[in-house]
């Protein structure tokens, strides 16, 4: 079990772990000359099966952002306040700590009873316990066992050691099915190890020899050594204060801040949606817009806040909300963390994290709104249920399960029953049939804008219909409505089965007359007008007949009653492929010079293209759409 100390400064934190265990962890030089603590120390206690870490946390409010760096990770907070001075300002702040990071294991030891005259001890022993319970009421933390205790007397050391070493069996089991990460706060060089780094596991377990990811960034090293509460192990897992040894990091590369885990579940972020509560001591509501300075793990980064479900957060409630950081960090589903006001003066909030991969757009719809109250839910199959039903595209199984920290999409199992794995995503049935539905639908409208064309390619109907559609399942989707006829493929197009009516015996003998003139016209074949009267039907018979083609992606109408042929839009085609890759790029003029037509007849083929959605037009110029796959082209 891990235990963090909280408490004003000069209250005898230092003293009481070193009265408790025999260590002391004030180890800095100027530490020991000014009698307070500067950094974070840690100390052991080791009795039978049972180890308990301590992490000695500064008490000076310029020093809060340290006490935060290890106040993450803890299991139990041991509050201490000294007798003589009762609660004072940093009793309040790291109490508000403790309780804003979800703690709600803890115990208070009332230090430095000696100094109490014995005849008032019971007096003022009494006013301090119902001052302290005051204090705890209303937070995670009331109701906690407080100990009257004289570090230099020993008095009522051995109740308080007895009680945490007792709490630590009701510590609750840590899950293991999260994949391995441990928050970094300090990092040395030791003659003959190398770098190491210090920190509490969070979750999972490491061994040696393992590859370990430092995020952010993408940096790897190999675990040549664990310590694990201050002793040699050959794993490290959650709820153990861990030295790591490790290969391929310098001991600069480690920040405090900085993760170390599992490659599997390596991430960075800058945008991250989380429940925000608000202290109850604050005294105004709090906006959107507002900078703050965010302690996650054990980094301190500065960011400002979006509310997602109101406009303003009064004292005490919680809300959805979006922090928008000036620098990538590592967090995970489920995270605690802190804010601070910009000034780094005052705790304002306490935030979880949901979702770590939030979005730039879209964030306060009805939709998004609703993925954020599934990521809320305690249960993980309760989440995955919630998520999959709010999701009508689906999710991403691999970024799920690395927003989860779990090692892999397996470790998801078991899905709910009404889910489908397709590719790399998952999405329910339910969710499956309506965006089947939703491309049946929008090729039925191109087909009635657009009756002279067969049918748009799958890069093209995916932005009609599903523009936010992951790639695997779109062509999964594709594929299935091809299979059960719902879709027919001609070529590179689809269309809807009843759009590609065959030729008739009179349209097909026409259209052999057709297609060779058609052809023999090069870049400028002949008009509707044109082939009927060489051929002596009717245009009304030319046109029926060359829009039939047209839906069997035989030919293609540029503009009214003007037709091209299959091949000669290929080679139209790649001449405008030539042109982009030219000193001009692909414009009017260039496309004229390189056919030889009009720029009129050469205006008119470049707007087909964009319309087909070929090319696109950007100012004067024409650009191949990179998920065109359309007459031979291959986006880039």
């Amino acid at each position: 079990m891990i235990i963090g100390t909280a408490g004003h400064i000069d209250h005898g934190k230092t003293t009481l772990v070193r009265a408790l265990t025999g260590v002391d962890t004030d180890r800095l030089p100027e530490e020991k000359r000014r009698g307070i603590s500067i950094e974070l120390g840690y100390a052991y206690l080791q009795a039978g099966d049972i180890s308990l870490g301590f992490v000695d946390v500064p008490g000076h409010e310029r020093l809060l952002h340290t006490m935060l760096a290890g106040a993450t990770g803890i299991d139990h907070a041991l509050l201490v306040v000294a007798a003589d001075d009762g609660v004072m300002p940093q009793t309040r702040e790291h109490l508000a700590v403790v309780a804003l990071l979800g703690l709600d294991r803890s115990s208070v030891a009332l230090t430095k009873i000696d100094r109490i005259d014995p005849a008032g001890r019971e007096a003022r022993i009494a006013q301090l316990r119902a001052e302290i319970a005051e204090l705890l009421a209303g937070t995670p933390l009331a109701g906690s066992p407080l100990f009257p205790v004289s570090a230099q007397t020993g008095e009522g050391l051995e109740p308080l050691r007895q009680h945490l070493l007792q709490a630590a069996g009701d510590v609750r089991a840590h899950d293991d099915a999260l994949a391995f990460r441990l928050a970094a706060d300090r990092a040395f060089t030791l003659a003959g190890v190398g770098t190491v780094a210090t920190g509490t596991v969070h979750a999972g377990t490491a061994r040696i020899g393992d590859e370990l990811r430092l995020v952010p960034g993408e940096r790897s090293a190999r675990l040549r050594g664990i310590h694990a509460q201050n002793l040699p192990a050959d794993k490290a897992r959650a709820g153990q204060r861990c030295a790591l040894a490790l290969a391929g990091l310098a001991k600069e590369d480690v920040r405090r801040g900085d993760w170390l885990c599992d490659p599997a579940i390596a991430l960075a972020t800058t945008r991250i949606d989380v429940q925000l509560t608000l202290w109850p001591g604050e005294a105004q509501a709090l906006r959107s817009g507002v900078p703050v300075h965010v302690h996650l793990g054990a980094s301190d980064v500065m960011a400002s806040i979006a509310l997602l479900d109101r406009d303003s957060l009064l004292p005490g409630d919680t809300a959805l909300a979006q922090l928008v950081l000036r620098e990538p960090v590592a967090a995970w589903h489920g995270d605690r963390g802190v804010l601070r006001d910009a000034s780094a003066t005052r705790t304002v909030a306490g935030v979880r994290v949901l979702d770590p991969f939030a979005p730039v757009r879209y964030r306060r719809t009805p939709q998004r709104l609703a993925e954020l109250a599934a990521w809320a839910l305690p249960d993980r199959a309760a989440l995955l249920d919630g998520l999959l039903q709010a999701a009508p595209l689906g999710l991403d199984a691999a970024r799920l399960a690395r927003a989860l920290a779990l090692p892999g999409p397996d470790a998801l199992a078991p899905l709910p029953a009404d889910a489908l794995r397709i590719d790399s995503m998952l999405i329910t049935r339910r969710h499956l049939e309506a965006l089947q539905a939703q491309v049946i639908e929008r090729l039925r409208a191109f087909h009635e804008a657009q009756p002279a064309e067969i049918g748009p390619d799958a890069r093209r109907l995916r932005r009609l219909a599903g523009p936010r559609t992951d790639d695997g399942l779109w062509r999964a989707l594709v594929e299935s409505l091809v299979a059960d006829g719902r879709l027919v493929r001609s070529a590179h197009w689809l269309h809807l089965p009843d759009h590609a009516a065959r030729l008739n015996a009179a349209e097909e003998k026409l259209a052999q007359q057709l297609l060779p003139k058609l052809a023999n016209g090069g870049f400028d074949p002949p008009w509707v007008r044109d082939l009927a009267k060489d051929l002596a039907a009717s245009e009304a018979m030319v046109r029926q007949t060359l829009a039939s083609l047209a839906r069997r992606g035989a030919a293609f109408q540029v503009v009214k009653d003007l037709y091209y042929p299959l091949p000669t839009v290929e080679r139209l085609a790649a001449l405008a492929r030539d042109c982009i890759n030219g000193p001009a790029g692909l414009q009017a003029a260039s496309f004229r010079d390189a056919t030889g037509l009009g720029r009129k007849r050469a205006i008119q083929i470049l707007e087909f293209f964009d319309r087909v959605g070929y090319t696109r037009r950007v100012k004067d110029t024409h650009l191949l759409r990179p998920d065109t796959a359309m007459f031979g082209g291959r986006g880039a």
